[in-house]
């Protein structure tokens, strides 16, 4: 899918607000981030910094969105579940699955295994955003999202966005 087509779907389901620390699985999306004046995107040195950024957008009554690799997840275990799971903070997070189906550099392979298995381990809902309907997934998620409060994760594979 085209990244506009992607930014238009977080955009159309009200998430305003995005930070991130660079990627590139989403390297399509960055270019239409800075150029877009309706895309609010506020790039982070650290996951736990844009998580805290895009939960702001909650506070003033809106969604936010983090991007990020799947090996910041790690790095926001603890903002997770000391902050938006114990107030029950919505947020998305869009993570870029890096060892997907163990096909990646070496480094990538054990997150990418483990992915799931650490949403699981939060109660955290997660979709695989499929190129043919991000309708479909960022639906469901979003509903979930909604009605009990909770961070949500969107999985996005090498190659799905260009």
């Amino acid at each position: 899918m085209k990244a506009e087509t992607f930014w238009h779907a977080l955009n159309s389901r009200g998430f305003t607000l995005y930070s991130g620390v660079p990627d590139s699985t989403f390297k399509a999306l960055y270019g239409p981030a800075m150029q877009d004046a309706g895309i609010r995107y506020i790039p982070a040195v650290r996951e736990d910094a844009a998580l805290g950024v895009a939960s702001a957008a909650y506070f003033a009554g809106t969604r936010g969105a983090v991007l990020m690799q799947n090996s910041g997840l790690g790095n926001i275990i603890n903002p997770l579940t000391s902050f938006n799971l114990m107030y029950r903070i919505p947020v998305l997070l869009v993570i870029g699955w890096r060892g997907y189906q163990g096909k990646d550099a070496p480094e990538h392979l054990i997150m990418g295994e483990k992915t799931t298995e650490f949403l699981d381990l939060l109660r955290i809902p997660y979709e695989v955003l499929e190129e043919a309907d991000p309708a479909q997934a960022l639906d469901a998620l979003v509903e979930i999202m909604d009605r009990e409060r909770l961070p949500g994760a969107v999985l996005v594979r090498e190659g799905v966005i260009s």
